[in-house]
């Protein structure tokens, strides 16, 4: 790593060893064909992802001592489109659910969704209009595990009926994982989602909100996934859509839980809009 002063979004020693096997295997199996080895390190690219994604800065507004754009951009892509960001991120929550006594993979899921507004410049063929949230954007699907740890993400225009977003969830748990028997979601997802999630079997329960409830309450097991959400708040480029392909918005969910799971594998705080 170059000499330079360190961001608070920069991989420490050791977040770094829990991902450099993956990167330095996907490095050996795409070699460049005239042989070069690049001009920046595989850390200070996935340095750069980090920092963008806490900082949310635009690609032109990247800090001088990190890699270029161009350089930083071709393997974002590259690792969106080959699933390399999906790979460190399932590693990492294989780790983090041992780490507390459980099984890899999960039983149990939840399923929400939050809509989200797009950034001026993102492709109104990828946005919608969410006309119950009055909100003009992307729809951001999770399915999360009971530890808050994301298990499936999918990016849609705000449009998108609830039923849409939780078909294509309960596909993507049931394609990752055979362990998943049952999943929570709220009021908002109707018969078609129970009825698919029969055919994957997996039993999807609609938890009722208390009608004598006032305001916002959490509802049991239901709550991780809005704490997940939170938690994804704190990395700005999440704030708002910026991302031009939705599938670029779903890299951005998998590359800022993997921060998160590696802070808490290393017992690393992670800092704060306040402290950052």
């Amino acid at each position: 790593m170059s000499e330079r002063k360190r961001y608070p979004s920069d991989l420490s020693d050791e977040r770094w060893a829990l991902i450099e096997p993956v990167i330095t295997a996907w490095k050996a199996a795409h070699p460049s064909v005239s042989g070069h080895q690049g001009g920046y390190a595989m850390r200070e690219i996935v340095n750069a992802i980090l920092y963008q994604s806490r900082a949310g800065c635009q690609w032109d507004y990247l800090p001088h001592d990190l890699p270029p754009r161009s350089a930083m951009y071709y393997y974002f892509a590259k690792w969106r489109d080959d699933g390399t960001d999906q790979t460190i991120h399932d590693l990492l929550r294989w780790q983090t659910r041992e780490k507390r006594r459980r099984l890899a993979d999960p039983s149990l899921v939840v399923l929400d969704t939050q809509s989200v507004h797009a950034a001026a410049g993102v492709p109104a063929s990828t946005t919608g209009r969410d006309a119950g949230k009055r909100v003009p954007g992307r729809k951001r699907g999770l399915a999360v595990d009971v530890l808050g740890l994301v298990v499936a993400v999918v990016a849609l225009a705000a449009s998108a009926h609830e039923n849409t977003a939780g078909i294509a969830l309960l596909d993507r748990v049931a394609a990752q994982t055979g362990t998943v028997q049952k999943a929570l979601v709220d009021q908002g997802f109707k018969n078609a989602v129970l009825a698919h999630g029969a055919r994957l079997g997996i039993d999807v329960e609609i938890v009722e909100r208390n009608p004598a409830d006032k305001g916002f309450v959490p509802q049991s097991k239901r709550w991780v996934v809005e704490q997940t959400y939170g938690i994804l708040a704190l990395h700005r480029r999440l704030v708002r859509d910026y991302e031009h392909r939705p599938a670029s918005s779903e890299s951005r969910v998998y590359w800022a839980m993997s921060d998160v799971m590696a802070r808490r594998l290393t017992s690393t705080s992670t800092p704060t809009w306040r402290g950052a």
